[in-house]
């Protein structure tokens, strides 16, 4: 196998099985490419399951649900980072997350978001296992949102996103294939949101991805994107003065599909195909959570999903403290001893202004 086809393998397969969230399917169930763009940002969410399609009301909304960009407050900034694989202690993988909206009035808010995932170094070698030398590896998303009320009360929005893709896993090609390890894509998201007319209740859902197939050496391996349905609920079981208790569920659905030649369907046929592929309710990630807060100060969460093809179901708290504008978010992932998403940390920071 040509170096470029073997990193490109080992890139994914890291993903599909550590990356924490909807990313972290076992690899013979994504047969997606790029799925950094899977990988879950905020530690606000991180901490209550990877939950929050139907809550939605921070700047992180340009990733989860572009129509929840109609109730964020007000103009806000996020930064997130994590140590990738920290079970493995390879401190040159890494994932940051930029996010920041900005209320346009008349207009509704529009959005933005960086997403970096640095893989690391690697060693190139030919096809004989010669070294030829070191290279990086990695991948950036840049995503643009806007999200609107569509109602005359304001209880229903709607919300559009549209993201640039670069994955660079190697910049030459190996052997006879003449590409190299580069290739770029682009993807749209849809969002919907609805404050219902049931008490504290709001139902969320998010179309992400949608696109042509990436293709690293050229388009007979091209592979398509992951495009993800996700859809949940929020509901305020508390919501006084000083206590806030909110009890939200999201179930995700990867909308890939491969025919009997190895084929992969086009993102529009796949989000109707991908249906009857595999055990209906098996193929879906669930997850839960809690989040208290005490009067805007201090946050708890508490969550679980559920990944049952992938046979992963860790727990997961978080925590924060809000100063005036400013948030701190924390997060951790229980998976188990051994378990390479145990000790998974996210750490952010949001400014309002």
């Amino acid at each position: 196998m040509s170096s470029v086809k073997w990193i490109r393998r080992l890139a994914a397969g890291a993903l599909i099985v550590f990356a924490a969230g909807p990313a972290a399917e076992a690899a013979s169930v994504s047969q997606a490419g790029v799925l950094f763009l899977k990988i879950s940002p905020g530690a606000r969410p991180g901490g209550m399951g990877e939950t929050f399609v139907a809550l939605a009301n921070d700047a992180t909304a340009t990733w989860w649900n572009p129509a929840g960009l109609a109730y964020v407050p007000y103009n806000e900034v996020t930064l997130m980072h994590s140590n990738w694989l920290p079970q493995f202690k390879f401190e040159d993988l890494y994932y940051d997350f930029v996010s920041y909206v900005q209320q346009v009035e008349d207009w509704g808010t529009f959005g933005g978001n960086i997403i970096f995932l640095n893989l690391g170094e690697s060693i190139r070698t030919d096809e004989s296992g010669n070294e030829l030398g070191t290279f990086n590896s990695y991948e950036i998303a840049a995503t643009g949102s806007y999200g609107s009320t569509v109602t005359d009360d304001g209880s229903m929005a709607v919300g559009v996103g549209m993201r640039f893709i670069y994955s660079n896993l190697s910049p030459v090609g190996a052997g006879a294939e003449k590409g190299t390890g580069s290739a770029t894509s682009v993807g749209v998201d849809i969002g919907w949101f609805w404050h219902t007319p049931i008490r504290k209740l709001s139902l969320g859902a998010n179309l992400s991805n949608m696109g042509p197939k990436v293709a690293y050496i050229d388009r007979a391996q091209a592979d398509p994107l992951p495009t993800n349905l996700k859809f949940g609920f929020a509901y305020h079981l508390v919501k006084s003065p000083y206590n806030t208790l909110t009890f939200v569920g999201d179930v995700d659905k990867e909308l890939v599909r491969l025919d009997e030649d190895g084929e992969a369907d086009p993102f529009y046929l796949a989000m109707v195909t991908a249906w009857g592929d595999g055990p209906f309710f098996k193929t879906m990630i669930y997850h839960t959570g809690f989040e208290y807060w005490y009067s805007d100060l201090v946050g708890l969460r508490i969550g679980y999903w559920n990944d049952e093809l992938g046979k992963v179901k860790p727990i997961t708290f978080g925590a924060s403290l809000k100063y005036s504008t400013y948030r701190f978010d924390f997060s951790y992932v229980s998976a188990g001893e051994g378990h390479p998403l145990q000790d998974t940390m996210r750490f952010s920071l949001s400014i309002g202004f």
